[in-house]
């Protein structure tokens, strides 16, 4: 800080003061608005004249003209990001969802005039994953190691399920199948399955 010398002696902690005349309703907003900083006016002062600096604005009407621009700029950006979004969703409805849906009502709709249960054949594990191996070209590569990572989480699964399956054949009645397994892992599947 510097000191001001008043008559002959040196105050310590003030600075040099320079008048400054302006309005008097000019005078009374400005303590208004200092009062809610909790500082003193040339501080406030000080704070608006480099906030207007720092981001090279002008208070008569110049400086409005530069915020709007940002936000328009910023807000046509977002309009493209938007309309990215918009044209990836439209692509997946129609290369995903749409057939998937398709070819499920295509099922259902046989499945109900045919009017009686399907004749169950046995699953050929290996040709489907020869199948399930090959790649396509409307499924992305990190798509397709997800999924195969997911099949082969999914296979292993099934397997520790199938070896806690044991035959239980009854004296009366007719025989069937007992999973041995916990309430816990019962209600982890059932969880997973939803």
């Amino acid at each position: 800080m510097e000191k001001q010398s008043t008559n002959g002696r040196t105050k310590k902690g003030t600075g040099a003061y320079s008048n400054i005349t302006v309005k008097k309703e000019t005078a009374t907003r400005f303590r208004s608005y200092s009062k809610k900083f909790g500082k003193s006016h040339s501080e406030v002062l000080d704070g608006m004249v480099q906030y207007f600096k720092e981001n090279n604005l002008d208070p008569f009407g110049e400086g409005t003209k530069i915020i709007l621009d940002g936000i328009k700029k910023l807000e046509r950006q977002m309009m493209k990001k938007f309309e990215r979004l918009i044209a990836i969703i439209k692509d997946m409805e129609k290369t995903s969802i749409r057939p998937t849906y398709e070819m499920v009502l295509i099922l259902f709709e046989a499945y109900v005039k045919d009017g009686k249960r399907p004749r169950r054949e046995p699953v050929q594990i290996q040709e489907e994953r020869k199948d399930f191996l090959k790649p396509r070209n409307t499924v992305p590569k990190v798509e397709h190691d997800r999924i195969l990572l997911e099949f082969k989480e999914y296979k292993k699964h099934c397997n520790e399920i199938l070896i806690n399956v044991e035959n239980v054949e009854p004296m009366m009645g007719k025989p069937y199948l007992k999973i041995n397994m916990g309430i816990g892992d019962f209600e982890g599947l059932k969880h997973q399955l939803k």
